[in-house]
């Protein structure tokens, strides 16, 4: 039996049973008796007890976390110590943790993923905003209620954990959530937390995590690495705008996923009103990128998932090949330093490997060391990695800080850059992490600062604006401009320019701006919202009248084109009529079978059909108490605008389970067994091995199902039967006198 069962803490928390065990401590239910409620009380193991720095850093942060209160964080009552050990006392939580929850489901539909996810996010901007880092959330400590609020736990308590855990002692369960950067062992802030709420979106999503592996180190180099699949890519039905602020938040770079909750909130917010809605964190944000630097940024995980949308060079628009040549770029960059990376742990395992052969070596051969005085030499050719000095300042770059190569801060090539200041460098060769012979010349590309004069982005300018924009630049340019026929480009907008996009310009030189003719065929427009659809249209100059159609669609999201009449490709002429059918969601009747009753209420609510629900309450054996039997009509029958609903929830099957009280005192059993709701009668008999006041038999037994407001008798023992005699008074005198005397 647990030491601690039984036990009053603080003369004040009963522990009653065990509910939970972790890495680091174990959850029980408690009585509190001061405020008689029951508690959930998370105990430090043992063997960490005994670590008294560990236990201060575990007092100390519990009672930094006492003092966060939100209703999306498991509240934290009262944070003590013993001699023998620290304590927590936090909200008691009835309910199941999100891991069951997905366990049980598989994957979650996006409705749900949001709902929760908003809520873990909520969470996450008030512990943030109080200097409070989780550093472990998953779906383990995250809990949801009866009623489908979230609550996530252990906040503070993965940091002091984080404080004695390697990378290969780390849990496999944690390690599918860890950022890149606590896989690394680096510096870690809010924006690890939001790199794991990505990673748990992912899972809801797909109903898998997105890294797996046989090791946990196997599992953090693909976190390292970052090249997750799109959870489109494993399952259908999920959002565009959902999955970019997935994989946005997952990003490997931490400066380039969200910077705070806030920031994530304000997405996923904006997605909930709109749910056709995409963000710029894709071909558009590459091409932003381009427009700000003339050097791209480096690929995040959130453009990878767009390209796999993006058509081939052939088929794109100027605006998407200007953006994939860019990301083209990022991507080999990034290919390269995967590659030394990859190339990096090779060569470390291989010197691994030497070195026990030769120390076999040297155990076995030990005269002939003798015998040329144990002198060795390094092979000449051995070989070293490159530095990463990229962004370093040159006037603090020391060549001996750098033995191994030789780093020539002498022979410089000097270019102008958006992206670093003058001095800086912004380019080298070889490339940070390549593995070069020892010595090998180290060759650098230092920044002159920013310059105005090049040509600039212009794939939202026409003609005229770019050439106005050249103009004032006061080089003295001579400026040609040209019209050629490019379908994929607006009438009058640039298609290109001789020298190209991001050319640094010199005074009096040479430039050709080819301008589109335009195109007249019929643009495609699928899955267009219905207000980006008409700008295009409208930009084709051709005074083309629009007409809108609406209809229901399972497939393509509310307000955005489902087909256009003329169909893609087709010639139009001027003032043509052209329609554009306009999905108005799905009316399909959706599964809530399982779903809570708010669940069920915000799913039917968010089809806009102004349906009417009527809520009805049955007795099921199937489906837990609170929660949708079935509705009518069923899941998949088609619906119409103010149809009513009828929703069933579950009554349950009208029984609860009996708590096991045998051994408890009178007042605790009678308290457990009134709380799960039946009646108690209290029958109290002698008993020499049970303490008076304790409960020695209970009439139903522990753990059967039994219908709530059952009278269960318990026996209560009145200890040891008396062994003294009762005492006896003196019989009544007869009143007749002949009975009163012998004969």
């Amino acid at each position: 039996m647990d030491a601690y069962i039984g036990r009053l803490l603080d003369n004040r928390y009963e522990i009653l049973e065990v509910i939970g065990t972790g890495g680091m401590a174990v959850v029980y239910k408690a009585l509190d008796h001061r405020l008689n409620r029951m508690v959930a009380v998370k105990i430090l193991k043992d063997e960490l007890s005994r670590n008294q720095e560990f236990r201060r850093r575990f007092h100390a942060e519990s009672q930094a976390v006492a003092m966060v209160s939100h209703p999306n964080i498991v509240g934290v009552y009262d944070v003590s110590r013993t001699e023998e050990s620290d304590y927590i006392v936090m909200e008691l939580i009835e309910g199941i943790s999100l891991k069951q929850y997905l366990e049980k489901k598989g994957n979650l539909n996006w409705r749900e993923t949001l709902h929760f996810s908003m809520q873990i996010a909520k969470a996450l901007e008030h512990a943030h905003s109080r200097g409070i880092v989780h550093r472990d959330i998953k779906p383990h400590n995250i809990m949801i209620l009866k009623d489908g609020t979230i609550k996530v736990a252990d906040f503070g308590i993965a940091r002091i954990g984080s404080a004695q855990n390697t990378l290969t002692r780390e849990a496999l369960g944690s390690v599918h959530y860890i950022s890149p950067e606590q896989a690394k062992g680096a510096r870690v802030d809010n924006r690890s937390d939001l790199y794991s709420l990505g990673v748990v979106m992912y899972e809801m999503l797909t109903g898998v995590t997105p890294y797996d592996g046989e090791t946990p180190v196997a599992v953090a180099i693909q976190h390292i690495n970052g090249a997750a699949r799109c959870p489109s890519e494993l399952m259908t039905g999920i959002p565009l705008g959902l999955e970019q602020i997935t994989m946005h938040a997952m990003n490997a770079n931490p400066d380039t996923r969200y910077a705070t909750a806030t920031d994530m909130l304000r997405d996923m917010e904006e997605f909930r009103k709109t749910p056709a809605i995409t963000f710029r964190f894709g071909a558009a944000a590459q091409s932003a990128a381009v427009r700000a630097a003339v050097q791209p940024a480096p690929r995040t995980d959130a453009e990878r998932y767009v390209s796999r949308n993006t058509p081939k060079t052939e088929n794109m628009s100027v605006e998407q090949r200007r953006a994939e040549r860019a990301r083209r770029e990022a991507e080999k960059a990034e290919e390269r330093r995967r590659r030394n990376l990859t190339i990096a742990i090779i060569v470390a395992a291989a010197v691994l490997v030497l070195l026990v052969v030769i120390l076999l070596v040297s155990m076995f051969s030990g005269s002939d060391d003798e015998q040329d005085g144990g002198k060795t030499t390094a092979s000449e050719a051995e070989e070293v990695e490159v530095p990463d000095l990229i962004g370093m300042r040159l006037e603090e770059i020391d060549p001996e800080d750098y033995p191994d190569v030789q780093v020539d801060i002498i022979n410089i090539r000097e270019e102008y850059s958006t992206r670093y200041d003058e001095g800086y460098v912004i380019d080298q060769s070889p490339d940070a992490g390549d593995m070069v012979p020892n010595g090998r010349r180290i060759e650098l590309t230092v920044s002159l600062g920013k310059s105005e004069n090049v040509i600039p982005d212009y794939t939202e300018m026409t003609g005229d604006e770019l050439m106005k924009y050249l103009t004032d630049l006061n080089l003295g340019l001579k400026i040609d401009m040209q019209k050629i026929s490019d379908e994929t480009i607006v009438k009058d907008y640039v298609v290109r320019t001789d020298p190209e996009m991001g050319t640094e310009l010199t005074k009096n030189q040479n430039v050709i701006i080819y301008v589109s003719l335009g195109s007249n065929k019929m643009p495609d427009l699928k899955g267009e919202t219905q207000e980006n659809a008409q700008k295009k249209l409208d930009k084709m100059e051709l005074g083309l009248r629009i007409e809108i159609e609406e209809e229901f669609s399972d497939t393509v999201n509310k307000g955005c084109v489902i087909a256009t009449d003329p169909r893609e490709g087709k010639e139009l002429r001027e003032k043509q009529t052209v329609t554009l059918y306009i999905s108005l969601g799905s009316n399909k009747m959706p599964d809530l079978k399982g779903e809570s009753k708010s669940n069920a209420e915000a799913l039917l609510k968010a089809m806009d059909l102004g349906l009417k629900i009527t809520f009805l309450d049955e007795p099921s054996d199937e489906v837990e108490e609170g929660k949708v039997t079935r509705t009518d009509p069923q899941a998949g029958s088609d619906l119409k605008q103010n149809d009513t609903i009828k929703v069933y929830i579950s009554l349950g099957d009208g029984k609860a389970e009996v708590p096991d009280v045998l051994g408890r005192s009178a007042a605790e059993a009678k308290s457990l067994l009134e709380a799960a709701g039946f009646v108690v009668n209290i029958n109290e008999i002698y008993d020499e091995t049970v303490p008076a006041g304790h409960v020695i038999s209970q009439s139903a037994l522990p753990g059967d199902r039994v219908e709530e407001g059952t009278t269960i008798t318990i026996d209560v023992s009145k200890g040891p039967q008396p062994t003294e005699p009762p005492e006896t008074t003196e019989p009544p005198q007869p009143t007749d006198p002949t009975e009163a005397t012998e004969p």
